[in-house]
């Protein structure tokens, strides 16, 4: 799929402007992760995958803007028919991956949404990295996780998936 494709899809689900803005400069951020991860790791990430399924990983808020939005990207995704992979990054995308039993408190239905695959961390990294369209440190990212009240759990995840991208 190219960039071309991911954002002809984004406008066909309903996205808005600034949800394919964001798309954009999170496909940018993991273009730059999964160059450094390559270099670092003998089994390559997909770059066309990463690319894909950065612009594409928030195609669920055409229907929500909550935390659900994950799910509903999915179901959109596999709508058009898209690759299972593509589908996958959509879901795990949230957070640094979030386990059934803490999906289940948050409404989400009862799954793992942790990223598994290299594809599926970078994406959700990069998109960790980007507010909006701006970029932000891990740093600066944990501090608003505590400040908005997230877990320890939470916020250890995040660390664990830096390290795992970054490292």
């Amino acid at each position: 799929m190219t960039p071309e494709d991911a954002i002809r899809l984004l406008h066909k689900a309903g996205c808005p402007p600034d949800v394919i803005a964001h798309a954009r400069a999170v496909a940018e951020c993991a273009r730059e992760i999964v160059m450094g991860y390559n270099e670092r790791h003998r089994n390559h990430a997909d770059i066309e995958l990463v690319i894909a399924g950065a612009l594409l990983h928030d195609i669920g808020r055409a229907r929500s803007n909550g935390i659900d939005h994950a799910v509903a990207g999915a179901e959109i995704a596999q709508a058009f028919g898209l690759d299972t992979r593509i589908v996958r990054i959509i879901k795990r995308h949230i957070g640094a991956g979030i386990p059934k039993e803490e999906a289940e408190r948050l409404g989400l239905p009862r799954a793992d949404y942790l990223p598994e695959t290299a594809e599926e961390m970078i994406v959700a990294h990069a998109d960790n990295l980007v507010d909006d369209t701006e970029r932000i440190s891990i740093d600066e990212r944990i501090r608003r996780m505590r400040k908005r009240g997230f877990d320890s759990d939470a916020i250890d995840r995040m660390i664990r998936l830096h390290n795992a991208v970054m490292g």
